[in-house]
């Protein structure tokens, strides 16, 4: 099985193994980095078991349907594109980001909702953005990290940026220092975000699979 098939659990069992906690067969991401949980391949019902005592509310890509009494809160279909031949490149306007800017990236993505974006997320990799008159415009960085692959996320415009292509060239950046360190880059995207579907089919990435993020609680004991 690829490592992009359970690509949560294979960055917290890979690359990312230093922000994991662990019960049992449940893993997910230290709360202040990332939402994200994950279970194996055919999840038992000791792992979701693992699971509901790891966390009250686990975001996760659905493995198998959750067990009768399972709360599903939000499920949202999702597209996982893969490289396959874009024009990555380095942007000269674009700047490292840092802890300290953390602050403005949360204001950002609160803003653009391009996905979770929490205290420690800028750990998971490089994030870099433009930055107009010393004001965050523009990011785009590195979130799930696998053997051979690195996803790009958090592209994201502040609307009085906008028309001036800074996510596109930021993503295309993001992908090169990627491609720079012999990964592939990859992403995904809601399958309702059709705009934005039509951009990275557009930019050379190949759909590879579909799937389900699904946000579940356990039953009430």
């Amino acid at each position: 099985m690829s490592v992009l098939d359970n690509v949560v659990r294979s960055a917290l069992t890979g690359p990312h193994a230093h922000f994991a906690e662990r019960k049992g067969g449940a893993l997910r991401y230290q709360p202040d980095v990332s939402p994200f949980t994950a279970l194996p391949d055919d999840p038992t019902d000791a792992d979701w078991a693992d699971l509901a005592a790891l966390t009250p509310r686990a975001a996760l890509s659905r493995p198998a349907e959750p067990p009768r009494g399972w709360h599903v809160e939000v499920e949202v279909p999702l597209l996982q594109y893969v490289d396959d031949g874009i024009a990555a490149a380095p942007d000269e306007e674009a700047v490292r980001l840092t802890a300290a800017d953390v602050p403005e990236m949360i204001a950002l993505t609160e803003l653009t909702k391009p996905g979770p974006f929490l205290a420690r997320t800028v750990e998971m990799g490089t994030y870099l953005g433009v930055k107009r008159d010393g004001r965050l415009v523009a990011m785009a960085g590195e979130r799930l990290r696998v053997p051979g692959f690195t996803e790009v996320s958090a592209v994201c415009t502040h609307p009085d940026a906008a028309g001036q292509r800074l996510g596109t060239r930021l993503l295309l950046a993001v992908a090169h220092g990627i491609r720079e360190r012999g990964e592939t880059p990859f992403l995904h995207v809601l399958e309702s975000n059709t705009g934005a579907v039509r951009l990275y089919e557009k930019l050379g990435f190949r759909l590879r699979r579909r799937s389900e993020l699904l946000v579940v609680t356990p039953p009430v004991a």
